[in-house]
């Protein structure tokens, strides 16, 4: 028994050993050695010897265009969070109607999920919004008759904000419709039989009092993942309006910022990972803000 118990560890560290290994090297000691940089006047250098303190986090945080990349953040997620919830519930709510062909559609709608943030923008870019006279979009107004329009460079009004939440949203509803579609498949049929007894009519009703409260926990966890990945968005605004002269002061979220901070012709390494553990700090405390006002993990009442 005790040979038994001694092979079956050394098959697991086997097994795991080279994967946690892993996590620990291009993980964990980067999350720690960036968390020591933000305590240092770290300019060019990944192993400076001048201690700051909490210099660098104040300086962030006074530094107006931190602040600026953190509503950059709260405007996209305003629009993404909701576009994607709804889009993505939609697309599960369909596919869990179809009776052939149904892991096709699953397939077709989930094959963007695999495709690279970075050329899925480039492709926007490049073929459906580029320039002023060429581009899919643009070709389509001439159809109408209506003006051209420089989408990524056009502030008023912000047209930018259009291309970068359509990319991010073809490229993550198929993702968050396997969630919803995991939900609806999880709900009992005898509910959907309970209430054709009662006399509740078929589409909305239905959908509004069973199919919706039945969906509140994947909900809830669609929600929260939506909102960190909202924070982390960096491939499609850097790709998407970033060019030979650098990149605009508008539409810059936190994780360009940082980008431009730490790795720009100052290379303030120093501040570069105090704003990035300050970032960490507020998707942590929005997560968990989230998750108690959902009432995640909350039991629920008899």
């Amino acid at each position: 028994m005790r040979r038994r118990v001694s092979d079956n560890t050394l098959w697991f560290w086997i097994f795991v050993g080279p994967f946690a290994a892993g996590l620990a090297l291009f993980t964990y000691v980067p999350l720690l050695w960036s968390v020591y940089l933000s305590f240092f006047d770290a300019h060019n250098t990944v192993s400076p010897t001048d201690f700051v303190g909490f210099d660098n986090y104040t300086a962030m945080l006074r530094d107006g265009a931190f602040t600026s990349s953190l509503g950059t953040f709260a405007v996209f997620s305003l629009f993404i969070v909701p576009a994607t919830y709804a889009l993505a519930l939609g697309l599960a709510l369909m596919v869990n109607r179809v009776r052939r062909f149904q892991a096709f559609f699953r397939s077709v709608f989930f094959l963007p999920a695999a495709c690279s943030y970075v050329v899925a923008a480039l492709i926007w870019k490049m073929s459906i919004f580029n320039g002023v006279r060429f581009g899919l979009a643009n070709t389509v107004l001439g159809w109408f008759g209506a003006d051209q329009t420089a989408w990524l460079s056009t502030t008023h009004p912000p047209w930018y904000w259009l291309v970068i939440v359509t990319v991010r949203l073809w490229l993550q509803a198929g993702f968050y419709m396997i969630l919803f579609l995991a939900g609806l498949q999880r709900i009992s049929p005898r509910l959907y039989e309970a209430a054709a007894v009662d006399g509740a009519r078929p589409g909305w009703q239905v959908f509004r009092h069973i199919t919706f409260p039945q969906l509140r926990t994947t909900s809830i966890a669609v929600v929260l993942l939506l909102v960190i990945n909202a924070f982390q968005a960096f491939d499609e605004f850097y790709n998407l309006l970033s060019d030979a002269r650098g990149y605009p002061p508008y539409a810059r979220p936190p994780l360009v910022y940082l980008y431009y901070t730490a790795l720009g012709q100052g290379q303030n390494l120093g501040m570069g990972s105090a704003g990035a553990v300050i970032l960490a700090l507020i998707i942590a405390v929005v997560t968990v803000f989230q998750a108690r006002w959902f009432g995640l993990g909350r039991k629920e009442a008899d």
